[in-house]
């Protein structure tokens, strides 16, 4: 039989390369110099292939193999041994040299994107965006189509997921959220939401000072993470001691950087809370990006967005903007859940934000089960958006080119977003159940006892069950949307006096 510790040394090589890439890429994200991108994407390439060669090498599949039969392995191991196989299966699908160009064309298209996103110009991301498309409709071909070429995609973010799991997810969401969002935008003709002085300005200084005290109240180790600017937030847990995120800043809303901290931070938790015992192997990676969205969207909106966390935060926010109005908790907990139909889903309020996941899910299913033509991206995105919410897109950086996520080709992404506020929901719920009023824990000041609840039912788990396995396991139900219903309508009925 194979070694399991030889096999597991391997793991944690390949591991260290996607450490390398992450780390890489983090770099190009926030400080990299502008000239550096050419040679950037070529060093990016070279480790895609690199580590691919390690994946599929035959003797590696061998180990794999053997260790499938050996009883003698403990849960973890087991765990590994099937997360290697089915990142094993996928990968020998593809030659390395597809996989090389795949990473160099991403890289590329990162630094297009950035800049047209810039400069509102689709036009300039658009051959790269072609690019990316054919080249992962050529993906979906090496690994074959056995529903939906659409399907093939979405597998990739959270195992196991098809459109048939998210039409019906999806149109049962909308069926709910549409109406509530009608009563709401009636009920605020009459009690209109309080809105931030439109003639003041909230340093970014002032902001980051701010937004750093936030993060480290939730848990955040800041000797063991760093908070930097990038033109879209992202966080990224490159290894163990060193989990990174970051963020971006509007002198006129404070609560755009504060949100994006608060989302942000919440993911870097989750790398940090993962068991060192695994560090570099499957069984210490985080299970999913449902449940990473999970715990962003909890600490974002579960605890950021309610009277109670203003009543601890507002001491804070006037140290910081001391020439801010008088507020109440109240008032600035109104302001952070103003319902309004906007174009940046990353700072749609929990009503809206759905729908703006549902547009790019119908979106990303015509271009890849439909052939929608590149060309017709932007269009049928704004005219999307006006039937969906009403308003006309001005410019593309407020529409198709406003989210990073197809620069990566991370196509079947989004709906993970949706997903990860329902799992946000049910685990608010079970933690309510075991440790108390989650109200009041927030008001206390205290928040360890949620932290240390996320650790033990989400964190250290890693990646030794499934996604809905590890739900299961953390709710006492399986993954179900009604808590996220339940939660939406009671905090919004109280909000808008429904």
């Amino acid at each position: 039989m194979a070694s399991y510790e030889v096999f597991i040394e391997r793991v944690k090589d390949i591991h260290k390369l996607s450490a390398i890439q992450g780390h890489l890429g983090w770099d190009q994200e926030t400080i990299m110099p502008a000239k550096g991108a050419k040679s950037r994407s070529e060093i990016m390439s070279w480790l895609a292939k690199e580590q691919h060669a390690r994946v599929i090498d035959e003797s590696f599949c061998e180990m794999i193999e053997q260790l499938e039969s050996d009883s003698s392995l403990t849960e973890d191991q087991q765990a590994n041994v099937r997360e290697v196989r089915r990142r094993y299966d996928k990968a020998v699908k593809l030659p390395s040299n597809f996989v090389a160009e795949f990473a160099l064309a991403r890289s590329q298209a990162l630094v297009a994107w950035q800049e047209a996103r810039g400069e509102s110009d689709f036009a300039k991301f658009k051959p790269h965006l072609a690019k990316l498309i054919s080249m992962t409709n050529e993906k979906i071909d090496y690994y074959g189509v056995e529903t939906t070429r659409y399907d093939v995609l979405l597998d990739e973010y959270e195992f196991g997921m098809k459109v048939s799991d998210y039409d019906p997810l999806f149109a049962g969401l909308k069926g709910k959220l549409v109406p509530l969002l009608q009563q709401i935008m009636q009920a605020k003709q009459t009690n209109p939401d309080p809105k931030l002085p439109a003639d003041m300005v909230f340093p970014v200084a002032a902001q980051t000072e701010f937004c750093r005290l936030v993060s480290s109240a939730t848990g955040f180790d800041f000797e063991a993470g760093r908070m930097d600017a990038s033109t879209h937030p992202f966080s990224a847990g490159l290894w163990p001691g060193d989990t990174r995120f970051t963020t971006r800043f509007d002198e006129q809303d404070p609560f755009s950087c504060l949100y994006a901290v608060m989302h942000e931070t919440g993911h870097a938790l989750y790398e940090q809370g993962l068991d060192p015992e695994h560090s570099f192997t499957p069984r210490g990676d985080a299970v999913s990006l449902g449940v990473h969205e999970s715990q962003s969207r909890f600490w974002e909106n579960q605890v950021g967005r309610t009277p109670a966390f203003w009543k601890v935060a507002l001491p804070w926010f006037k140290e910081h903007f001391p020439e801010s109005p008088d507020w109440t908790p109240e008032e600035l907990n109104k302001i952070a859940n103003c319902v309004e139909p906007g174009f940046i889903r990353v700072e749609a309020d929990e009503i809206t934000y759905n729908l703006h996941i549902m547009l790019r899910y119908e979106l990303e299913k015509k271009i890849f089960n439909d052939n929608l033509s590149i060309e017709d991206i932007p269009n049928t995105w704004n005219q999307m958006f006006s039937e969906w919410f009403g308003i006309e897109v001005p410019e593309d950086r407020l529409g198709c080119l406003q989210d990073i996520h197809w620069s990566m080709a991370a196509f079947g992404y989004f709906p993970t977003y949706t997903l990860g506020n329902l799992y946000a929901a049910q685990l608010l719920a079970a933690m309510e159940s075991d440790i108390g009023d989650i109200d009041k824990i927030v008001e206390s000041g205290q928040w360890q006892p949620m932290l240390d609840w996320l650790r033990s039912k989400i964190h250290q788990q890693g990646s030794k069950w499934t996604p809905s396995e590890l739900i299961e396991n953390a709710t006492g139900a399986p993954p179900t949307p009604q808590p996220f219903i339940d939660y939406v309508e009671k905090k919004y009925g109280e909000l808008y006096n429904l």
